[in-house]
């Protein structure tokens, strides 16, 4: 287990008080009745009409110098409004500021029950704001100040608090008029209201009161437990191996999705993440919350009674045995702010809990048993869930989000590259170095390619759509991000994680790097792939050869020597099951077709031989499957034929297609049917003298359903001309066989393709 978890937690089982030095938030606003002396109904939101009737029966604030209450517009510009002029009432406005306290007591840490005195009614106009200050005791067992922010229209005046090395800066206007907002502080904190820019801002203040006797509560103070946490975390950041990668701490408070947030902690949760928050941002690190869970699956054991029936089962009947199965991942994330950003399901590891085997003692909030079924015995499923901490050093924020895999990574590369794109010159280079330092981390964890000879997907016509290889080539373009580029290729695609679909952002990513170092990049593609990944390879040869110009394509020479030296031929065997019978190699037209567009490109010399290759294996080279397809593909292309390579395959084809065109072509003379059925049972013999019989059309042959089965069988094997049908009257059924013209008819088809075909080739 980690020492570093352990001393994590140790530091963190010191902040057992909740509370910040100060709270703030929403509050839904229910319908108060406000009336102030001088001005009478103030409608809310604050009308400019009645802001200006407020100001008429205001006074200037003063503030507090000393033992001094002095005016002085240049330290504070409001008006104020005694608490004695002012009415605010109705049961709503009670239930709003209940609410208000309730939050306020948990968030600063104050033991309830505490009360509110209303101190003044504050109005600002536009210009007005108040110079950092202290609140001075008002009222015995007075420890802080609550600021609630009335519907008003208004821009600025945000509120500004500090204490010992902290600072916030809070905006309390609402949009919505059904809400307030609110912030509470320990009044030796010192605040200030910035300038209000337009509008007017209606503010009421309270003193915050515990009533009894003792000493006033004071802010949680944890600066030990901060300089403790900022030393451990900084040798983390600076240790060579970075063990562990991330560190994680459980809350003790349960969070939805829709709660989670660092402004929405509870309780010591509030002040442990208040810890973690000051400590990480000295000692480089990124803090972030993020929902735990962690999925078991395993053996059920039966501990109900074995009289009880079967069906009875139930839950309690089962108890979780040996788990088989188990995930531990974090999601939902969210950050301490907007630099620090993460995304996607990231794996935890045991030895980054705080404290080590902070698992091992939790409940699940999830249990599902399952009875036994068919073979399968019984089994369980149960879910834990928790919110939780997490940091790690900022400089191995990539690696961190790197444990997510591609659906982490890509996303956030997408995002980086899009930044970059926008950002002004001056920016752009950090921006880079950030894309660049991902890209490395993503490299290193891509997944490699294993033994897949020529798969379908690869072949060049198929249509599959690009996948994240694509993705990542394409963002790296955009970035113009050579090195990344290149070891993309060398290590990625070289190393057999490789499509066709690929082709098209390979051919766009080389175009970013210097034209030899291109051509040593595609040579190193074909080298490593063309064994396995044929299609591919040629697709990419043909892409190339047909973009690059002519001196570019002469460096492309020994990529294509390496590819026909590979061509597909003989059957292949998997080096990694050598016992496993021999695979015929699966070629298509695209192939063939690829495989001379790019050769003809980039050296006559080597499409000949290839030409030649494929003539002289007609199984997997067949001339009606892959040749005649092809040199259609081609033809209709628009491309020519008369290259020594195509005219090689041209050729053949037309003297194959001469040959079968010049066979008698005419229809049966009468209802005799090629005979070439397998079997020699006594109904086969019968189906055998109908298939014999010149004047025969139909036979009905009565029997069981396994012996029409068997007879309509062995037709189908046979290929014989003639079709089945049931006839379900009577019993048994009857198959009723009548003859066809089928093979005349698909002689017939294929004579009017072949004389196309030769009419498109031969000219």
């Amino acid at each position: 287990m980690s020492s570093l978890a352990a001393d994590l937690a140790a530091i963190l089982a010191g902040v057992r008080r909740p509370g910040d030095f100060f709270v703030s938030g929403t509050a839904e606003l229910r319908a108060p009745s406000l009336q102030v002396e001088g001005v009478g109904p103030v409608a809310l939101p604050l009308l400019p009409v009645q802001a200006a009737q407020l100001a008429a029966v205001a006074e200037p604030a003063p503030y507090g110098r000393g033992e001094a209450t002095v005016l002085d517009p240049a330290v504070r510009r409001s008006w104020q409004i005694g608490p004695e002029q002012v009415r605010l009432g109705g049961k709503g406005w009670a239930a709003t500021l209940e609410g208000i306290l309730a939050r306020v007591a948990d968030g600063l840490g104050v033991e309830a029950p505490i009360t509110a005195s209303l101190h003044k009614l504050l109005l600002y106009e536009a210009g007005g704001f108040f110079h950092g200050h202290r609140d001075t005791e008002k009222l015995h067992g007075m420890f802080g100040t609550l600021v609630i922010v009335l519907p008003s229209l208004f821009a600025g005046g945000e509120l500004v608090i500090r204490h010992q090395d902290r600072s916030v800066q809070l905006d309390l206007h609402r949009d919505d008029p059904a809400e307030v907002g609110f912030a509470a502080f320990y009044a030796d904190c010192v605040h200030e209201v910035l300038p209000l820019t337009e509008g007017s801002r209606l503010t009421l203040v309270y003193n915050l009161v515990r009533p009894g006797r003792g000493k006033p509560p004071q802010p949680p103070g944890y600066t030990r437990e901060q300089a403790r946490m900022t030393a451990l975390l900084q040798a983390w950041r600076e240790a060579p191996d970075g063990t562990p990668a991330k560190l994680i701490h459980l809350l003790e408070h349960a969070y939805t999705p829709a709660e989670l947030g660092f402004p929405t902690l509870k309780g010591v949760d509030a002040a442990v993440a208040g810890v973690v928050r000051a400590a990480a941002a000295q000692a480089g690190c990124d803090v972030h919350l993020a929902l735990l869970t962690i999925e078991e699956s395993g053996i059920a054991e039966y501990s109900g009674s074995w009289r009880r029936h079967r069906d009875d089962d139930d839950d309690d009947d089962f108890e979780a045995g040996e788990v088989c199965d188990r995930s531990v991942t974090l999601s939902e994330w969210r950050g301490a702010d907007d630099g620090a950003r993460m995304s996607g399901t990231i794996p935890a590891e045991d030895d980054e809990f705080a404290p080590p085997g902070a698992l091992e003692d939790l409940s699940p909030d999830e249990v599902h048993f399952h009875g036994p079924t068919g073979n399968e015995g019984s089994s369980f499923e149960r879910t834990y869930r928790r919110a939780v901490l997490v940091l790690w050093p900022a400089d191995r924020r990539f690696g961190v989000l790197s444990q997510g895999g591609l659906r982490a990574t890509l996303p956030y590369l997408d995002e980086l590259a899009g930044s970059w794109a926008a950002s002004a010159p001056g920016a752009r280079p950090a921006l880079a170095a950030e894309a660049h330092d991902l890209a490395g981390h993503m490299i290193a964890r891509w997944p490699r390619g294993g033994w897949s000879p020529y798969r379908e997907e690869e072949e060049p016509s198929s249509g599959k759509e690009p996948g994240e290889a694509t993705r990542m080539l394409t963002l790296l373009a955009r970035l113009d991000d050579a090195a990344a580029i290149e070891r993309f290729l060398r290590e990625v695609t070289a190393g057999g994680r490789y499509g066709a679909a690929d082709n098209v952002a390979i051919a766009a990513a080389l175009d970013h790097l210097p034209p030899a170092r291109a051509s040593q990049l595609a040579e190193a593609i074909v080298t490593g792939t063309a064994a396995n990944l044929p299609a591919a390879s040629a697709g990419l040869l043909a892409r190339l050869g047909t973009t690059w110009p002519k001196q570019r394509r002469a460096g492309l020479k020994d990529a294509a020597a390496r590819l026909v030296a590979t061509l597909p031929g003989e059957p292949v065997r998997n080096p990694a099951n050598p016992a496993w019978p021999a695979r015929v190699p699966t070629v298509k037209p695209g192939f063939v077709v690829a495989l001379l567009t790019g050769l003809d490109a980039i050296d006559a010399a080597l499409a000949g031989r290839a030409a030649a290759h494929v003539l002289a294996w007609p199984v997997p080279y067949g001339l009606d499957a892959i040749l005649v397809p092809a040199l259609r593909q081609l033809a209709e292309a628009g491309n020519r034929l008369d290259t020594p390579a195509r005219a090689q395959l041209r050729t053949a084809v037309v003297a194959h297609l001469r040959a079968r065109a010049a066979l008698p072509l005419a229809p049966p003379a009468d209802w005799r049917r090629e005979n070439a059925l397998a079997c020699r049972c006594a109904h086969c013999q019968e189906l055998a003298g109908f298939l014999d019989d010149p004047a025969r059309k139909s036979w009905v042959f009565k029997a069981a359903e396994a012996l029409r089965g068997h007879v309509a069988d062995t037709i189908r094997k046979a290929g014989s001309d003639v079709d089945t049908a049931t006839d379900q009257r009577g019993r048994p059924y009857s198959l009723v066989c009548t003859k066809t013209q089928a093979s005349y008819q698909r002689r017939a088809r294929q004579r009017q393709q072949d004389l196309k075909d030769l009419s498109l080739l031969a000219g």
